[in-house]
């Protein structure tokens, strides 16, 4: 795509469906084709793939991918792009999330962009404590990306919000999962320490730029949200981020669209 002054921008989408057949039903594949996006990274798909053959599921021009979980109805991510990769990756190596179709990875030369369904835990202890587990092994992953010689892009929804500025009611919340301190603190240490960087706050600093609105009560009316999704890049691209938006004009999910245009190209051969 290109911007305004006519330069070339790579835009990268990352959006958690809730059910990509339902956000399909409610027009997100009619709205994708106006955004000229170079990468969708999507979540929660919550599909299998012989439940996605119609081709609304496999937009033109894009190598389509999609990583199922074993359960039915449940997780899974997908990428779309416009840029054939070097090599598809399912998984990071750690069974109980990959089962669960949590991450799966657009390999270029130069570049990698992930879409990441990090579990939550606010259904009860027991996957709480699987949260706990996947915070633990996916750390050690992210280190192991940061002595790859080439960037990354990690979109997805991350199920945790990291300041008070990244949800509405952050007092009361500070006892349930997606904003415990240890999982803030987690945040901050791949940040401060491990040296990624959260893309968004690069170039937004404002307060309310919500990413996920509870189903109860008028949480989407009062913008009552969390932002829990994130795209989280390397260093080398910090300078590169050049815009962010996340779309709100239309609902396809509980979640909104974050869309980041970049000043960085994939290299495909």
């Amino acid at each position: 795509m290109s911007n305004e002054s006519g330069e070339s921008w790579v835009r990268v989408i990352s959006v958690n469906t809730n059910g990509i057949r339902a956000a399909s039903r409610k027009g997100f594949f009619n709205w994708l084709k106006k955004q000229k996006a170079d990468f969708v990274c999507i979540q929660e798909t919550r599909a299998q793939a012989d439940q996605l053959e119609d081709p609304i599921f496999h937009p033109h021009n894009y190598v389509c991918n999609y990583y199922d979980a074993l359960k039915k109805g449940y997780s899974g991510t997908a990428i779309y792009s416009l840029h054939k990769p070097q090599q598809v990756i399912r998984g990071y190596g750690e069974s109980e999330f990959d089962n669960e179709g949590r991450y799966l990875e657009y390999r270029y030369r130069n570049l990698s962009v992930i879409s990441l369904y990090a579990p939550s835990g606010s259904s009860g202890d027991h996957r709480q404590e699987s949260k706990w587990r996947f915070m633990d092994s996916f750390m050690l992953h992210l280190q192991s990306l940061r002595r790859k010689h080439r960037e990354f892009i990690i979109c997805g929804d991350w199920n945790i919000a990291h300041q008070n500025i990244d949800l509405k009611n952050w007092r009361p919340n500070q006892k349930n999962s997606g904003f415990l301190p240890e999982e803030r603190a987690w945040l901050t240490d791949l940040f401060d320490r491990v040296g990624f960087v959260d893309a968004f706050r690069e170039v937004d600093k404002r307060a309310e730029q919500y990413t996920w609105w509870s189903n109860r009560g008028q949480s989407w009316d009062k913008n009552v949200g969390w932002r829990i999704d994130y795209h989280i890049v390397t260093p080398g691209l910090k300078k590169q981020i050049k815009k962010a938006s996340i779309y709100k004009d239309e609902r396809f999910s509980d979640h909104a669209p974050l869309i980041l245009d970049y000043d960085f190209k994939p290299e495909v051969k």
